[in-house]
């Protein structure tokens, strides 16, 4: 298979400009090119272009998948590494949950002690005036 970056893209599911990104920052190999400097892709570059996509989706770092491909590239050696950058993530992701839910529990706690009635007694607009002043 030899395709264009316009049919990787739709083979993918990764727009065109950020496959360019993904060259520039050396997650994507640069693909040989045609004599009319047209990029051409192979199906290794299809795997490893979705290999990226998923594992930006689930949230990894830039420089997680740097390493998480380059532990793909070999595959007889442990995981242990690639389970501990996965385990940071999970941290990571659990730490915003939690965030998130702070969150919903002082926006919930603002809109039940508003009282509905004007601006100038709005517990909302209080709160974000004076955070601190709870």
């Amino acid at each position: 298979m030899n395709i264009s970056i316009g049919l990787l893209s739709t083979k993918t599911g990764v727009k065109v400009p950020t496959i360019r990104f993904y060259e520039q920052i050396g997650l994507l190999p640069a693909p040989p090119r045609t004599e009319g400097n047209q990029r051409r892709y192979t199906e290794s570059e299809v795997d490893r272009l979705n290999f990226i996509r998923n594992a930006r989706e689930l949230g990894f770092e830039v420089e997680d998948i740097r390493e998480l491909l380059g532990m793909a590239a070999e595959p007889q050696a442990s995981c242990h590494q690639a389970d501990s950058i996965a385990m940071n993530h999970l941290r990571d992701v659990d730490q915003r949950i939690a965030r998130l839910q702070a969150l919903r529990e002082e926006l919930s706690r603002m809109i039940e002690q508003c009282g509905h009635g004007h601006i100038c007694d709005c517990r909302i607009i209080s709160v974000l005036a004076h955070p601190h002043r709870t």
